[in-house]
Formats: C-alpha cells, structure tokens, sequence
C-alpha cells in the first residue's frame, strides 16, 4: 500500500456562514443610515466608520476569492466555466457599488443632510440586489463545485488568506459577527479551530464585548 486514499471534502458551509455576516450588514446598513436625522454628525460618523469595515471586508472576501478560487475552478471545470466567469463579472459590478458607497459616505458624514443620506440610502439598496444575487447564484451553483473539484487544504487556504486580512484588535468582533446566527452545529466547528486561549478569550469577555458594541450601533 503506497498511499491513503481520503474522501474528506471542503467543509463549504463555511462560506454561507461568511455570507449570512454581509447579508445581514448590508440590511442593517441600509435601515439604519435611513434612520439617521439630518445634522446627527456623531450618528453619522458611527455608521459610516462601520460602513467602512463592511465595505472592507467584503473587498477582502472577494479578492481572497479572485485570487485562490476562481482560477482553479476554471482550470478544472470546463462545462462551468461560463458559470465562474458570471461570478468574476458580479465581483466587477458589487465592486463598482462599494466604490459609489465609499464616495457618497464621505459626502454624508461631513454633511449628515437629507439629501446626502437619501443618495447613500438608494445606493445601500442598489448594493444589497446586487449582492444578494450574486450570494445567492454562488451558494446554489459553485458550492457545490468546490466541494467536488477543491481539495480540503486548498479550501483551508482560501479561508486563511481571507483571515489574514482582519487586524487582530477585529479578530473576536468579526467571531462574533460569524457566530450571530450560526447554528449549534456551525458554532461547535468554528469554536473547534481556535486555540484554547482564544476560545476562553471569547466566552470570557469577547461575546459580551460584541453583543455591547452591537446593541450600541443597532439603537437608533
């Protein structure tokens, strides 16, 4: 016998689990920038620093994914390479809409006015179709080709590179925003890579910490 043969597949729930943070964000956004009163400058300045975070986050998502996914689905799956392809141009289009969100959240924190508000709000909900399309075709259709055609320790990369990119002073808030609506079963895994130091930090002081900060963004 030479070698072992595995049949472990990438855990892509993963993804969904990533998913449910931007699909929740961008409705919180939306609602709450539109419940902002003209001239509330401190309001202003919370959300569109939160605003901020989410926009970086979801760049980062999307280029761990340009990078580490995209070109080897491409090289392996030759029927579903339109399909990849879609998903590479709804990357172009979400990243279009972030760059208009960074622009008109300028214009609106200095100038928390109505008009400014409404133009942010309008281009929020542009954002959130586009989005929600593009998650929702991913999650239905290249799923399922990850787990058939990516190895465990490639998947485990993209994950990684993703991780990467979150400074560690974010490191328990964005645990926090995986775990919000995570399952029994999705929290136990996700709970099951952290080393032990990390997983007493959060049970200690890390989930209060983010259902504080979180109570505090999400009151009007």
């Amino acid at each position: 016998m030479t070698g072992t043969v595995t049949t472990e597949r990438p855990w892509v729930q993963e993804m969904v689990v990533v998913h449910r943070i931007f699909r929740r964000e961008s409705r919180h956004l939306h609602d709450l920038i539109g419940a902002v009163r003209p001239g509330d400058t401190a309001r202003a300045g919370l959300l569109a620093g939160l605003a901020r975070e989410y926009i970086e986050g979801l760049h980062n998502h999307h280029t761990s994914e340009d990078e580490l996914l995209w070109p080897k689905l491409l090289a392996r799956v030759d029927l579903d390479a339109e399909l990849v392809l879609r998903m590479e141009q709804q990357h172009q289009v979400v990243d279009a809409g972030l760059r208009e969100l960074e622009r008109l959240l300028a214009a609106w924190a200095g100038t928390p006015a109505e008009p400014q508000r409404d133009a942010l709000v309008g281009a929020l909900a542009q954002h959130r179709r586009d989005l929600l399309e593009h998650l929702d075709e991913e999650e239905r259709h290249v799923l399922p080709l990850i787990e058939e055609h990516l190895t465990v320790a490639e998947w485990n990369a993209l994950g990684e590179h993703a991780r990467s990119k979150t400074p560690k002073e974010k490191q328990l808030l964005m645990l926090g925003a995986l775990l919000e609506d995570a399952t029994p079963e999705e929290t136990a895994r996700f709970m099951a890579r952290l080393p032990f130091p990390v997983r007493l930090l959060w049970k200690t002081v890390g989930r209060r910490s983010y259902n504080k900060q979180m109570a505090a963004v999400r009151t009007p």
